[in-house]
């Protein structure tokens, strides 16, 4: 995970969950016209940095079949919250269990929602990351941001950014080659960007 994530789980990771809920909303009756209208959920944490409220919640907002579509087990999600003073993170932990002997033991993500520009993430990670676009989004690709066998994409929203990591948990002895680790990634982007709420 990149600096952010390291330096927030080491001081403090406060919420584990064995699943997350359903969405918190509020629903409003409108008398004129008998129709609900959902309002947007608060979120879970605030900070008193001024940054901007995060408005994507990982684990409440990315659909379930759309994550158990790409092999992650939505059932068993997790909580893990990283309040900070000067940034928050809302993160989510999901496992892809797809065991095949002798090669691989399947994969970890880490989703995490934060007040964070890109441009600070960039500056975190120069040194791994890389400018790139997901559906023409503004977006960074960090190949080993944490060591080795490890992938991370930064998206851009309109709060901050949401980071994607996946650690490749092998399943023989030896190295992984560098280029399989964020093999898959690309296409796994695209399908859970729309998601994520508006860019700047």
């Amino acid at each position: 995970m990149g600096g952010w994530g390291r330096t927030a789980l080491g001081a403090a990771v406060i919420a584990v969950a064995s699943a997350c809920g359903p969405a918190p909303t509020t629903v409003v009756d409108d008398s004129t016209t008998g129709a609900a209208t959902s309002t947007t959920r608060a979120p879970r944490i605030v900070d008193d940095s001024g940054r901007p409220d995060i408005t994507f919640d990982p684990c409440l907002d990315l659909p379930d079949e759309v994550m158990s579509a790409a092999g992650y087990n939505a059932a068993h999600k997790e909580f893990a919250d990283m309040p900070m003073g000067s940034y928050t993170f809302l993160g989510c932990e999901y496992n892809k269990p797809d065991l095949v002997p002798g090669v691989r033991r399947g994969y970890g993500l880490n989703v995490l929602s934060g007040n964070v520009t890109l441009d600070e993430e960039l500056k975190k990670n120069a040194d791994v990351a890389i400018p790139t676009t997901v559906n023409g989004r503004p977006a960074l690709r960090e190949v080993g941001p944490s060591g080795n066998d490890e992938c991370t994409y930064a998206l851009q929203t309109s709060f901050g950014i949401v980071l994607f990591n996946r650690l490749y948990n092998k399943d023989h002895a030896g190295p992984v080659a560098r280029d399989e680790w964020c093999a898959g990634m690309e296409e796994f982007m695209a399908s859970v960007e729309p998601y994520i709420g508006d860019s700047p």
